[in-house]
């Protein structure tokens, strides 16, 4: 591997993933919004949860669900261009997974606003989407359900996914590069949601948080809750966490 290369491959991937379509989008659908501080309340427990992420999930919040999945495709395309780039250019050398993990450390690290930024989930499945597309749905859903089902916790529903990634990657290729990529977006996201993780644990812990008030918190969550449900996971119906919503 040639490391200036490599080191290339590093600093378009960071630079390009730097990009905050979150600050952006926010910036031209609602410039009253600060989206750099998000609280959101628990329901039924009187408690709230503060997010400082500046991401898709924040303008979903703020600004509304379209343009959280507008502003959460673009932030996987900025990944998986230079992400695609490098793979067609040198397919024979991991400067792709490069590119890729170092665009995740931009989004949830960006040199242009004082290395604020998101939480990676979007920019890990715009590598993702290059480097084993199929990764995505299969993880995601196996990750959901051993979520649900098996350790009934929406936290763990929301990053099993990701988790998975790292057995995936390694049964599918083999090789050590792929392995690195998954273990280094896992930590990456890892310490960017620590804020957030140890604000649930505490709730946990404190008997503050169920698993169906926690789900309630977010889009993603209420689609889960009605997921559950259906699926008989939880113990309410999908007609009384509709009332809640």
């Amino acid at each position: 591997m040639d490391w200036t290369l490599a080191l290339l491959a590093a600093v378009i991937g960071y630079l390009c993933g730097s990009i905050s379509f979150a600050r952006l989008v926010g910036r031209i659908v609602a410039p009253q919004e600060d989206i750099t501080r998000t609280e959101f309340a628990v329901p039924g427990t009187g408690e709230k949860l503060e997010m400082t992420a500046v991401s898709a999930t924040s303008i979903s919040m703020r600004v509304g669900a379209r343009y959280g999945c507008l502003t959460s495709v673009m932030d996987m395309v900025k990944v998986a261009v230079p992400t695609l780039a490098f793979r067609l250019w040198r397919p024979e050398a991991p400067y792709f997974l490069i590119a890729a993990a170092a665009g995740v450390l931009g989004h949830n690290w960006p040199a242009y606003y004082r290395f604020k930024g998101g939480r990676g989930f979007s920019a890990v499945f715009g590598g993702m989407f290059v480097i084993d597309w199929i990764a995505i749905p299969v993880t995601s859903l196996v990750g959901m359900f051993l979520g649900l089902l098996l350790f009934r916790d929406v936290l763990v529903a929301y990053m099993a996914g990701l988790w998975l990634m790292i057995p995936w990657l390694w049964f599918r290729t083999h090789d050590l590069a792929h392995l690195a990529y998954a273990l280094a977006v896992n930590i990456m996201f890892a310490l960017a949601m620590s804020p957030e993780i140890r604000q649930y644990v505490r709730f946990k812990r404190e008997g503050k948080v169920t698993l169906s008030a926690a789900m309630q918190s977010s889009d993603m969550g209420r689609g889960l809750l009605k997921m559950a449900s259906r699926l008989g996971v939880l113990k309410e119906s999908s007609e009384q966490a509709a009332t809640r919503e």
